[in-house]
């Protein structure tokens, strides 16, 4: 399931995030690599332990935190510290699956990678290249969004970043250990979820409403992990 979360954060946000990052001191993208991933990785990070990482990604929380798109296709049970990267001419991260488990060096952080996500501080005019490349079971899905908007997908996805020509990709990435592990039975929960808030629009007084309300609840009693 590959869902796009519009506008987690703010153009505003956006250029107070960029204004801080093109100040801050960048590292090699593979300090935070696995072994498979160190062979494909070509980036820039913001050290994970840095005072500009934790406040920036502090901030990307909170404004997760207010998104019920985020909380319905997610389920989310730990969410782990945001990361940040840039992309310049050249850079690429080639084919790779992300690590299954993440441990936080400085925060009593430890969570089963079930989602992945990235959070797209970049507008698409300002780089060439750097697409997000997903292969899924309906071939390769290419995702380059506006500013501020986050792509959530499987962490067991084969996944790549095309290489950089021109100007820079600057994003956020982070993973989510969801309440629902498995990606079809929150699949399943996200539509569902989706058919009852169109149905709560469209015929708010309709006694189905409360029969898939149910049925939501008891499928995530089933499920979920808390």
């Amino acid at each position: 399931m590959l869902i796009r979360i519009p506008a987690v954060l703010t153009a505003e946000q956006v250029a107070q995030f960029r204004k801080r990052m093109d100040a801050a001191a960048w590292v090699d993208g593979n300090v935070t690599s696995g072994h498979q991933s160190a062979q494909a990785k070509y980036n820039e990070q913001l050290p994970e332990d840095s005072t500009d990482a934790r406040e920036l990604g502090e901030q990307v929380l909170q404004a997760l935190s207010r998104s019920p798109l985020f909380f319905s296709a997610a389920l989310p049970k730990q969410v782990f510290p945001p990361l940040f990267n840039r992309y310049s001419p050249g850079m690429n991260f080639g084919n790779h699956v992300d690590t299954a488990i993440r441990s936080h060096p400085r925060q009593p952080v430890r969570i089963r990678t079930d989602l992945s996500a990235t959070l797209f501080l970049a507008a698409p005019e300002e780089y060439d290249g750097g697409e997000l490349l997903i292969e899924d079971t309906f071939g390769t899905q290419q995702v380059k969004l506006p500013a501020g908007d986050m792509v959530l997908y499987p962490a067991t996805s084969l996944h790549r970043v095309a290489p950089i020509t021109r100007g820079q990709r600057v994003g956020s990435f982070f993973w989510i250990q969801s309440m629902v592990r498995d990606d079809t039975q929150r699949a399943l929960l996200f539509d569902l979820d989706m058919a009852i808030i169109r149905l709560t629009q469209e015929a708010p007084k309709s006694p189905a409403l409360v029969s898939l309300t149910g049925t939501y609840h008891n499928l995530l009693r089933m499920w979920a992990e808390v």
